[in-house]
């Protein structure tokens, strides 16, 4: 579960967590429509595309404290996308909730 702090909302009930290197390259791509976290051991650039997911997403950047720091809303199927930020984790929401820029997640 992730629990938007900040506005003290549940955005997401159920979500697929990816730590692994593979997990993270297959991500969403052949999957049903589900929200994803991927978790990095460092903090990195982010370069994502969206071959073979079907369904727009929105696409949390957080730092190492779970706070925003970017959000691409509506990431259609087919396009490509570079963060400018160096985040520690990407939250992709299949299914979008409240949330904005600076706001603080927490995940059970």
């Amino acid at each position: 579960m992730i629990f938007n702090r900040t506005r003290q909302t549940v955005i997401s009930k159920n979500e697929k967590k990816c730590t692994s290197w593979w997990s993270q390259v297959i991500g969403l791509m052949f999957h049903r429509k589900q929200n994803l976290v991927m978790i990095f051991p460092r903090p990195r650039k982010v370069r994502l595309h969206m071959f073979f997911v079907f369904y727009p997403i929105d696409v949390l950047l957080l730092d190492e404290k779970n706070r925003i720091v970017e959000i691409k809303r509506n990431f259609r199927p087919f396009a490509f996308w570079n963060s400018r930020h160096r985040p520690q984790k990407v939250v992709e929401m299949a299914f979008p909730g409240e949330y904005e820029k600076n706001d603080v997640l927490k995940f059970y």
